[in-house]
């Protein structure tokens, strides 16, 4: 508490008769020399949580209560409201009463009886579980240990998902020629980069060379990287060569270059979830994705920008831009593993999504991503928003690049209750011609007709539910399961340092007055949701807008799959010259059943086999001749939305 919150003032407006917060919070057991003026009231319990609420200054000088049978002759009542009230809080101490705490908690049809009941049972009984719960669990930050008990498995049991195979049967690449330009090859996707290691055209060496000094060139224009992992990365770059030399192959992503996003826990080097309370974090233990893109003979080249604990695209370092228009911002918190891939100075990066982290920057930086069903990729080692909710995947060149790295990092990862072995089809090997695919009103036309060239079945579609609540249960759900994750941080004030106040230290404040039984109807509504869905989702897969926050929110609630991919280029708004080579990139989301990635990538490839918008560079080096770019941004935006 602030020292301001201590002082005694001298002119508190309450009356002798009446009855302060402060006052109903203090048994007769409670040492009188307690000075503490924050108390919380706690409902039932979630797990081991305790979801608490806290009135601080106002818990002095409230209505009057006299039909209560508490002796207020056993209070010291001018102690406590001295305590209690400040100077500066006078006013609005004044106003607040007991009735206005519990209304605030829609719990106001309770008698005034009832709420003292309340109070003071709270004190007695809930705050001495409360804190041995707090002790147990929450005294680190980030949801690295102890998660909770209650799992979501998004598998919908009424769509027969087809058997799991292996392996996928990746498209051979064995003419490839490694092209004389560095530019060329960092544009090149994974399939074609593993061939030219295979046959020796290339070493993982020369390759992770020209990676990193791409990441070096362009970071101080995108602010998209953390930390360049050089050391490390030409260690494992060696080791990739030596055991291709002795004619050991690990598969299609050995000796490749990535990135993770900095909220993957790598050991020797910072994980600073993008924040400046965690900045010289270090977590001397390998997240399972991590370890899985070891086992595969991967080089991991850099860690790259999350906005701060995963949310929008600011952090402690500035803010990532668009290699499209670097006049924009990436958006969303996946924000550097977007722009480095888009702008060739990664070959593949992880991202991480709990709600549009992928598909926004993805969609504004034109690549391809993959959020899959939740619980395709392990999340030990990575700090946690909300158990029912983040996802881990792939940002990539194309389609084909996303569904090998899903087939690299899929699988079930022990520590991670959520996680399961999928069983998924291979994507490579789907009959279009046997699937029925719904497209929207927002759907774009020339992917619609593409689709329908290839054989697809193309049928106008709607998606149906009735629940009309679906933003505000993913608030309650993210908001309360992260405060769960950074209790301590909020405790200790350190949300005080956050880079954008308007963002999770707003979220996390009202979160802490969010109930236990509201966060469960809103459980109950969230399985309604998906109930519903499931019963609309008529079609073996549907087109749609990728951005739309209704599908955003609605998908991840649901768990579902969507494949984010660049399906044309408009001219950027306000463009002064024909001579601008900036562009705003048209994307599309194609949305699938959970447990049916395949069929989403299958879609997508079959897209991008007859177009090239997923080939196209984005102009760093080249805005054209009448193109500038001044420091500050003439470019204005909306209020956020929260992308976690």
């Amino acid at each position: 508490m602030k020292e301001s919150c201590r002082k005694r003032s001298t002119t508190c407006m309450a009356n002798q008769n009446d009855i302060c917060f402060t006052a109903l919070l203090h048994s007769k057991t409670r040492s009188s020399s307690s000075s503490s003026s924050v108390f919380l009231f706690t409902t039932t319990t979630i797990s081991t949580m305790f979801l608490l609420f806290s009135f601080v200054h106002v818990s002095c000088c409230c209505s009057n209560f006299k039909d209560t049978n508490i002796n207020i002759n056993t209070m010291d009542s001018k102690k406590y409201k001295s305590e209690v009230c400040s100077t500066q809080s006078r006013s609005a101490c004044s106003n607040f009463s007991m009735h206005d705490a519990f209304h605030m908690l829609d719990a106001d049809f309770l008698s005034d009886k009832k709420m003292v009941d309340i109070v003071k049972e709270a004190s007695e009984f809930t705050l001495p579980i409360t804190k041995a719960d707090r002790k147990l669990v929450a005294t680190s930050n980030g949801g690295l240990k102890y998660p909770s008990v209650l799992v979501f498995n998004p598998d919908w049991g009424a769509k027969q998902a087809e058997p799991a195979k292996k392996t996928f049967s990746y498209p051979s690449f064995s003419d490839i020629q490694r092209p004389s330009n560095e530019e060329d090859i960092a544009f090149m996707n994974i399939l074609e980069l593993g061939q030219l290691l295979k046959a020796k055209k290339i070493s993982s060496v020369e390759l992770t060379e020209i990676f990193l000094k791409r990441l070096k060139r362009y970071n101080h224009v995108l602010q998209s990287v953390v930390t360049v992992t050089e050391e490390l990365a030409y260690k494992q770059a060696k080791e990739a060569d030596r055991l291709l030399s002795e004619g050991v192959y690990l598969g299609p992503l050995h000796g490749i270059p990535y990135g993770l996003k900095d909220i993957i826990a790598v050991p020797q080097y910072k994980t600073t979830w993008g924040s400046r309370s965690f900045k010289d974090q270090v977590l001397d233990f390998e997240a399972w994705v991590y370890k899985r893109l070891k086992s595969t003979g991967a080089v991991l080249v850099a860690k790259l920008v999350t906005g701060s604990l995963a949310y929008d695209d600011i952090w402690f370092g500035g803010r990532t831009r668009n290699p499209w228009n670097i006049e924009e911002f990436s958006t969303g918190s996946s924000a550097g593993p977007a722009a480095c891939t888009s702008a060739g100075m990664v070959p593949f990066a992880i991202g991480s999504e709990t709600v549009g982290s992928m598909t926004y920057p993805a969609a504004r930086c034109g690549v391809s991503a993959l959020r899959p069903t939740f619980g395709t990729v392990g999340r030990t080692g990575v700090m946690s928003i909300s158990e029912s909710l983040d996802k881990l995947g792939p940002f990539c060149r194309s389609a084909a690049d996303c569904a090998v790295i899903l087939d690299n990092i899929r699988g079930k990862d022990p520590d991670d209750l959520s996680s399961r072995n999928m069983p998924f089809g291979d994507p490579f090997d789907v009959d279009l011609t046997k699937l029925t695919v719904g497209y929207l009103d927002d759907s774009e036309k020339e992917v619609v007709n593409v689709l329908a060239s290839k054989g697809v079945n193309m049928v106008p579609f709607q998606l149906n539910y009735t629940v009309d609540s679906v933003q505000g249960i993913l608030n309650f759900t993210m908001d309360v399961d992260m405060l769960a994750h950074f209790d301590e941080w909020q405790r200790s004030g350190l949300d005080d340092e956050y880079e954008a106040q308007d963002q999770w230290p707003s979220e996390l404040r009202r979160a802490r007055v969010v109930t236990a039984v509201d966060y469960m109807q809103a459980q109950r509504a969230r399985g309604r949701l998906i109930q519903e869905v499931r019963e609309s989702f008529t079609v073996d897969a549907f087109i749609g807008n990728a951005t739309d926050w209704e599908k955003v929110c609605m998908g991840n609630l649901v768990g579902m799959p969507v494949m984010v991919i660049p399906v044309g280029f408009d001219p950027i708004a306000n463009s002064t010259s024909t001579d601008i080579r900036r562009r705003t990139t048209v994307t599309t989301g194609i949305y699938a059943p959970p447990q049916h990635d395949h069929i989403a990538l299958a879609l997508a490839i079959a897209f991008q086999s007859r177009t090239d918008y997923h080939k196209q560079r984005p102009p760093i080096d080249d805005l054209g001749p009448n193109d500038s770019i001044s420091n500050t941004p003439s470019t204005t935006y909306p209020p956020r939305q929260l992308r976690a």
